[in-house]
């Protein structure tokens, strides 16, 4: 049990003093980053999906 806490107590102190941190508007622009790459990456998936489904659907419907 002591172990657990000791690492517990480590992990903390490592955030604390060794993790370099950003600011807060740093982490502001980063965050609206994701969220536009997101929006971006989503979009072309669903182009893409789009497009498969009709080519699919196409090709079911010539060999019927």
């Amino acid at each position: 049990m002591a172990g657990i806490v000791n690492y517990i107590k480590e992990s903390f102190g490592e955030l604390k003093n060794n993790v370099s941190w950003p600011t807060w508007a740093e982490a502001q622009s980063l965050t609206v980053l994701v969220a536009v790459f997101s929006i971006i990456f989503s979009l072309a998936i669903w182009g893409v999906d789009t497009v498969f489904s009709k080519v699919i659907t196409y090709y079911f419907d010539l060999i019927k």
